[in-house]
């Protein structure tokens, strides 16, 4: 369960959200799904993120997601809303409604209608943390063409507007300048695929996909992998070569159609997306099915 003090903290689960056949949003499985992840030991979830199919939603939907999720959390565990919206008035509106629905923290993309500019990216953070609520900043320069760089995320938090970030560039590296430059920044593994690496050079949290499916043993790869016992690393790095060939497609920009196949294959509903994501080729389907039946084979859960 999550730290109160710290709340972003932990494993974060970007939740998939489960649809009708009539592409209406199933709140009822969903509420369900997140009772699985709290009864799996992670330590929270984070609706309404790119893997939540937020960017479809209704105002409406988008706002009951929410509601549902910190509904059917468990006391202690963590709800960290995904706020993104193209101006910083918006994502301020929709860190309100998880403010009033009982959200703990914030994950918080910068602006992405355009190639944002510095000074309109700090201002766009500015905004949205007088709320009140802590805010993760995400970093996704991949798809919204700003990058949070390691200066900047030093500003950020300098200024007391950010708490942590996901880091999902894929570059291991820049942990270790954030760390330098920022101490007391809280770094969250933002790739399944860079768990191990991340974990290693001090991430004290995971915005995580594939524990969607298989969250038990997720969740004890991530504690193997950022206790700074050398012991539990050389016991994580077996257990990451078995998941890493699952953990990739997290990265992959069929990750949303990937991370539903693999929970539809361990009995759970992962079910259709929303357009524009389109279902996945017969040869994509075949090597998920693969790489998600080696896992459950070797007894991961």
């Amino acid at each position: 369960m999550t730290n109160p003090a710290r709340p972003w903290r932990g494993v974060h689960v970007a939740t998939a959200l489960p649809f009708h056949d009539d592409l209406s949003v199933d709140y009822d499985a969903f509420a369900e799904h997140v009772r699985f992840l709290a009864a799996g030991g992670c330590d929270g979830v984070t609706p309404n993120g790119s893997l939540g199919e937020y960017q479809t939603l209704t105002d409406e939907e988008r706002a009951r997601v929410v509601e549902t999720a910190v509904q059917a959390a468990p006391e202690g565990f963590g709800v960290m809303p995904g706020v993104a919206a193209y101006g910083a008035l918006e994502a301020r509106r929709w860190a309100e409604q998880a403010a009033e629905a009982g959200a703990t923290s914030l994950l918080l993309l910068p602006p992405n209608a355009y190639r944002a500019e510095r000074a309109a990216v700090v201002e766009h953070y500015r905004e949205v943390a007088k709320v009140g609520l802590p805010i993760v900043a995400y970093n996704n320069p991949i798809d919204t063409k700003v990058d949070l760089t390691p200066e900047l995320l030093a500003e950020l938090h300098g200024e007391g507007t950010i708490v942590g970030v996901k880091e999902f560039t894929g570059d291991v590296r820049r942990a270790y300048q954030i760390a330098e430059l920022a101490p007391g920044l809280d770094i969250l593994v933002g790739a399944d695929d860079v768990l191990l690496e991340l974990g290693m050079a001090g991430a004290v949290g995971w915005i995580a996909g594939y524990p969607n499916m298989i969250p038990a043993s997720t969740v004890e790869l991530y504690r193997l992998a950022t206790s700074g016992d050398p012991a539990d690393l050389a016991q994580a790095l077996p257990v990451y070569r078995d998941l890493h060939p699952l953990l990739r497609w997290d990265s992959k920009t069929e990750f949303v159609q990937s991370i539903k196949l693999s929970m539809d294959i361990a009995g759970l509903k992962g079910g259709v997306c929303r357009p524009p994501r389109l279902p996945l080729s017969p040869e994509q389907t075949a090597r998920i099915t693969a790489d998600t039946e080696a896992v459950l084979a070797k007894g991961y859960q």
